[in-house]
C-alpha cells in the first residue's frame, strides 16, 4: 500500500516537539472532559472516551488524572470546553488548519489570529481548506508486538484499512473515516495493542518550499502548538530531505 511518509515526518516533528508532559497532559484532560459531556463516563459505551484514555496511557498519563478528569465531567465541574477549528494560510502559502478546545471563543479567535498575522499568514474561512486535507482515521501499533507483518496487513485490508506503513518501531495504519472504528474493532479482536490513534486530517497535496522560507513558516507552527488551547495543528509544508537535516542541526 502507498505510504504517507511526508505526513508522517511532519507528524514525527510535532511530536518531538510536543515533549512537554504537562501540555500534552493538558490536551488529553480536555478531550476526556468533552467525550464524557457527550457519551458518559463508561468508556465500554462511549468510543470517544475510550480513544482518548487510551491515548493518555500510550504518553504514561497517571491514572489518577484520568479519573479525576472522568470523574470531574460526570459531575457537571470543571470548564466549559468546546471544540472551534481555524483554517488559513502560513508563510509561502502553505495551508494551515488549527483545532482548538476553548472555554472562551473570543480570546482563542483573538489568539489564533494574531498567530496567522504575526507569521505572515491569513486567516481564511471554515471550508476553504476541504479540498487539501481529507479526515482520516490513524492508528500507531508497536511492530514488536506482531509476529508476522505481512499476515497483519492483510487481515487490516479486509477489515478497511487504506494506508500500512512501517516507521520505525511503529506501524502506522491509515483508514477512511467511516472504517475508523472497524479496524478499531480489527485490532481488539486480533488483541493488538494500539499505542495511539485518533481521527487526522491528511493533506493530499503538499507546498515545497526552500529551507529559509521553511523555517519561517514553523515558527507559526510552533507559535500555534504552544498555544494553550490549540490541540493540533496539520498543515501541508512538504518535508524535503534538506528541511528534515537543517531542522536536526
Amino acid at each position: 500500500m502507498s505510504g504517507h511518509s511526508k505526513w508522517a515526518n511532519i507528524k514525527h516533528r510535532k511530536g518531538a516537539q510536543d515533549a512537554k508532559k504537562g501540555k500534552i497532559f493538558t490536551r488529553i484532560t480536555k478531550e476526556i472532559q468533552i467525550a464524557v459531556k457527550e457519551g458518559g463516563a463508561a468508556p465500554d459505551s462511549n468510543s470517544r472516551l475510550r480513544l482518548a484514555i487510551q491515548n493518555a496511557r500510550s504518553v504514561n498519563m497517571p491514572k489518577d488524572n484520568v479519573n479525576r478528569a472522568i470523574k470531574k465531567a460526570s459531575e457537571g465541574g470543571g470548564e466549559k470546553f468546546h471544540e472551534v477549528t481555524f483554517e488559513g494560510y502560513g508563510h509561502g502559502g502553505v495551508a494551515v488548519f488549527v483545532e482548538c478546545t476553548t472555554d472562551n471563543n473570543n480570546r482563542t479567535v483573538s489568539s489564533i489570529r494574531h498567530i496567522f498575522t504575526k507569521r505572515g499568514g491569513s486567516m481564511g474561512t471554515n471550508g476553504s481548506l476541504s479540498f487539501i486535507f481529507d479526515r482520516k482515521g490513524v492508528i500507531n501499533v508497536l511492530k514488536d508486538g506482531i509476529p508476522d507483518i505481512e499476515e497483519f496487513e492483510l487481515e487490516l485490508i479486509d477489515a478497511g484499512a487504506e494506508d500500512f506503513e512501517v516507521e520505525g518501531d511503529l506501524i502506522v495504519i491509515t483508514t477512511a473515516m467511516e472504517d475508523f472504528a472497524k479496524v478499531q474493532k480489527k485490532l481488539e479482536k486480533l488483541n493488538v495493542e494500539v499505542q495511539s490513534a485518533g481521527l487526522q486530517r491528511i493533506p493530499n497535496m503538499y507546498k515545497k518550499l526552500d529551507v529559509e522560507e521553511a523555517k519561517k513558516f514553523l515558527r507559526m507552527i510552533d507559535d500555534f502548538e504552544d498555544d494553550d488551547d490549540v490541540q493540533n495543528v496539520y498543515h501541508n509544508l512538504e518535508m524535503t530531505e534538506e528541511l528534515a537535516k537543517a531542522l536536526e542541526d
